[in-house]
């Protein structure tokens, strides 16, 4: 199953190495990366694959969260059929 993260915050040094460092120690594969910085504020969006992941989705997505919160970012992740859905005319 694929996924889309997103990441919001302060821009800082080391936002992209550290949330592809937390998905690559639970065997996310990242598919697709978009990046940006709007003024100091950083914001990414990433497409994953959660197909060899070690722990359950939902697991995923609140460890995830709370590791952005641990790093003054907001980190939200959802099933790529959900975001399909929201995103939708």
């Amino acid at each position: 199953m694929r996924a889309v993260i997103t990441v919001v915050g302060k821009d800082t040094v080391g936002i992209f190495a550290k949330v592809s460092t937390f998905c690559a120690e639970r065997n996310v594969n990242i598919l697709g990366v978009s990046q940006t910085i709007l003024e100091d504020m950083f914001c990414m969006m990433m497409q994953v694959s959660m197909d060899d992941c070690d722990i359950p989705f939902g697991e995923f997505a609140d460890a995830i969260k709370s590791y952005g919160l641990e790093n003054d970012l907001v980190i939200h992740a959802m099933h790529e059929d959900i975001f399909n859905s929201m995103h939708r005319i």
